[in-house]
């Protein structure tokens, strides 16, 4: 696995060699495909200039300097050397834990960026990782700590997932917005038992396991056909509006969606018996494909 840094991890006198490696690819992105602003008459890819309007020219990047604006139109100048001069220099490469917490008292809002913990590679070293990683999960602990990277401090969560150890990094508890002006709009309302009733039956016919293979991007599935087609020379057709959602009485609705949910099971389970049964004389002959349009 490639690392993007390596250090240990410490509590106590116990010391556990880690590299960390990254979970995920860069959040928060529609797509994976990437763009670039072209001009439409020759498709020359358009350049940003950085202008100043009071000289009206382009300036250089040994002429551009940060400022904080404290008012309008008011700067603090701030030099490169003052944010290296407060930027962490830590040398330690090291990961400290300073408490122990049940995970469950985690609220996933503070969680930030998930990384993969490595092992070292000598199989003596690996020994502290195992220990640590079957006390936390047999505990249902993880441990809190701080490290540096690239000259940035982090506060972190390290925790057991399956037989491996992460790390998440964690926001700021003054970068969580509060919930409270939420929690006030609903304090005053109140639910009906049979409306609860029904909710919990609509709940219950949805359930079912965890599956990441089913996370998916519709929206990426059609960028790239439609990529393709224009690639392709293909004329692409726009979509029909999607009409909006009628306003449905609430009971209404949770009963119309028990009846269908237990219209969904005998179906269901009828398919079911159907594929596990063989019929007579079928042999290993299969229908033919349907073929898409």
């Amino acid at each position: 696995m490639r690392t993007i840094w390596n250090g240990s991890i410490s509590f106590g006198l116990v010391n556990i060699p880690v590299g960390l490696a990254l979970a995920t690819t860069p959040k928060a992105k529609q797509s994976d495909v990437s763009f670039r602003t072209l001009h439409r008459e020759c498709k020359t890819p358009i350049r940003q200039k950085r202008w100043c309007p009071t000289h009206d020219r382009e300036v250089g990047p040994d002429e551009i300097v940060k400022g904080w604006e404290v008012a309008k139109g008011e700067f603090v100048i701030v030099e490169d050397a003052d944010l290296e001069a407060i930027q962490l220099h830590d040398e330690s490469r090291s990961i400290e834990i300073t408490r122990f917490v049940p995970l469950d008292e985690v609220d996933p809002v503070y969680l930030d960026r998930t990384y993969y913990l490595s092992p070292a590679q000598a199989p003596a070293q690996r020994r502290p990782y195992v220990l640590l990683l079957e006390a936390m999960k047999q505990a249902g602990m993880g441990g809190i700590g701080r490290f540096v990277l690239r000259g940035a401090e982090y506060n972190a969560l390290i925790r057991p997932k399956g037989e491996a150890l992460v790390l998440e990094t964690l926001f700021l508890a003054e970068d969580v917005r509060s919930q409270a002006e939420i929690e006030e709009a609903v304090a005053g309302t109140e639910v009906k038992k049979a409306e609860l009733d029904l909710a919990q039956q609509v709940m219950q016919s949805l359930v079912g396991e965890f599956d990441p293979s089913e996370l998916e991007s519709q929206y990426r599935s059609d960028l790239r056909q439609m990529l393709e087609a224009k690639l392709d020379g293909q004329e692409i057709a726009k979509p029909e509006p999607t009409p909006e959602a009628p306003v449905v009485d609430l009971m209404e609705a949770l009963k119309r969606s028990v009846a269908e949910a237990k219209g969904r099971k005998p179906a269901a389970s009828a398919a079911s018996k159907t594929k596990a049964a063989p019929k007579s004389g079928s042999g290993s002959r299969r229908a033919p494909a349907r073929k898409s349009a």
